[in-house]
């Protein structure tokens, strides 16, 4: 099922699989075993200004020497890993160099703005590449739609968004300057995501480098596609499990009757018939009007559909009807609807 934060763990993700293993790894062992190496990835601006030490910005922002760091930035890469899969492995690499060379620029700028407006002398940063984890902040604000989960004490709402935010802030509060990387990458973000700008053009991933990479990398970092069998939910109370159990087994049935669709579709060469395609969905009856005494014929009248969940799947590059259709036929159920389009 599709999330809002991703799901299926690492299949076809393979860039953030290797972010995932090789900085972790080099972090673990020059933390424990080769320590006498760290100053070679210390992120030190001063020896890169006045010693021209350009070798700094690659090794100093690749590694991170906090393991708290190297923790925090693993599990958001994960959380991120969506992007990947959404708009494919090139357009991911893009992104993430274009907002790396960025954030170099952005972190001397704001280093050079600190000193001359408060007299501070900033010799080093937090190492690591925690630029374009903050970068990635930007499209994840802007194109991952909001999904209240639950609420504490009734007024403070939990999301599908939440625990990301939380990273972020764990990450923000470990080092003394890393506001500033974490700015600049916000920056960076903004700035390459911009269609004003169109930065995107210039800094990207040729073509030949990326198939390079395809043939030779990516077999290491693919993961196998995960299975499809539908797992028993495991909520805190009978009625939470009984609840889970009804919503996959709708999934379930949702997903046979779609297997059958998309060979009439093939056949016939038209659009999706929605209404054969979504019936559960359509004609689903809550459970509090059963004590209502309604009738099996009743049904409940169509959702209205949200024009921001419309848009939000346009952006993910689907038109205005399917997007309408979807919506409409599943209840207004963004999830739903975008697992579907997504996958079909």
């Amino acid at each position: 099922m599709f999330t809002s934060t991703g799901s299926s763990g690492l299949y076809k993700a393979p860039l953030s699989k290797g972010l995932l293993i090789i900085p972790s790894t080099l972090s673990l062992l020059l933390a424990l075993l080769f320590q006498h190496y760290q100053k070679f990835f210390t992120y030190n601006l001063q020896a890169v200004k006045e010693e021209f030490q350009v070798w700094r910005l690659v090794c100093g922002r690749t590694v991170c020497l906090d393991l708290k760091d190297t923790f925090c930035s693993s599990l958001l890469i994960y959380n991120f890993r969506i992007f990947e899969r959404r708009y494919g492995s090139r357009k991911f690499s893009s992104f993430l160099l274009g907002s790396w060379m960025l954030s170099v620029l952005f972190d001397l700028l704001l280093v050079e703005a600190v000193e001359y407006s408060f007299g501070l002398t900033i010799n080093s940063l937090p190492s690591g590449f925690l630029g374009p984890v903050f970068a990635l902040f930007v499209p994840f604000y802007c194109s991952i739609p909001r999904v209240q989960v639950t609420q504490i004490l009734g007024q403070f709402s939990i999301t599908n968004k939440t625990l990301v935010y939380i990273l972020g802030l764990q990450l923000l509060t470990s080092g003394s300057y890393i506001w500033i990387v974490a700015l600049s990458g916000l920056i960076s973000g903004m700035c390459y995501s911009s269609s004003v700008l169109k930065v995107y053009h210039v800094l990207c991933v040729p073509s030949g480098v990326a198939r390079i990479f395809a043939w030779t990398l990516e077999p290491i970092f693919s993961s196998v596609e995960p299975s499809s069998e539908i797992s028993v939910g495991m909520g805190a109370t009978v009625d939470i499990q009984r609840q889970q159990r009804m919503e996959l087994l709708d999934r379930q049935i949702l997903m046979s009757q779609f297997a059958q669709m998309r060979h009439q579709r093939q056949q016939q060469g038209g659009m999706i018939n929605w209404n054969r395609l979504f019936p559960p969905l359509r004609h689903r009856r809550n459970a509090n009007y059963q004590d209502n005494h309604q009738t099996e014929h009743e049904v409940l009248p169509p959702a209205e559909v949200s024009e921001e969940q419309v848009t939000r799947l346009m952006e993910m590059g689907f038109s205005r009807l399917d997007a309408l259709e979807a919506l409409r036929a599943s209840n207004n159920d963004l999830n739903v609807a975008t697992n579907f389009l997504l996958q079909h």
